[in-house]
């Protein structure tokens, strides 16, 4: 009598630290996408900003 009484609770006891862990991770991915959205919008900016400046100085060469 005492085994089925161990297992259950050892069962219970699992299913709630899986439930926890399924609830911490959930935040993971939103923070990652949200990360990667800020980082690819700077690396956009900064292109854009190269690119300007380059612009500008092929620009400003005089050729005659």
């Amino acid at each position: 009598m005492l085994l089925p009484n161990v297992l259950a609770r050892l069962a219970r006891t699992h299913l709630a630290e899986v439930r926890r862990r399924a609830r911490s991770d959930a935040g993971y991915t939103t923070e990652t996408i949200v990360v990667t959205a800020l980082l690819a919008i700077l690396a956009i900016t900064v292109v854009g900003v190269i690119v300007a400046k380059v612009t500008a100085k092929a620009n400003g060469i005089d050729l005659g």
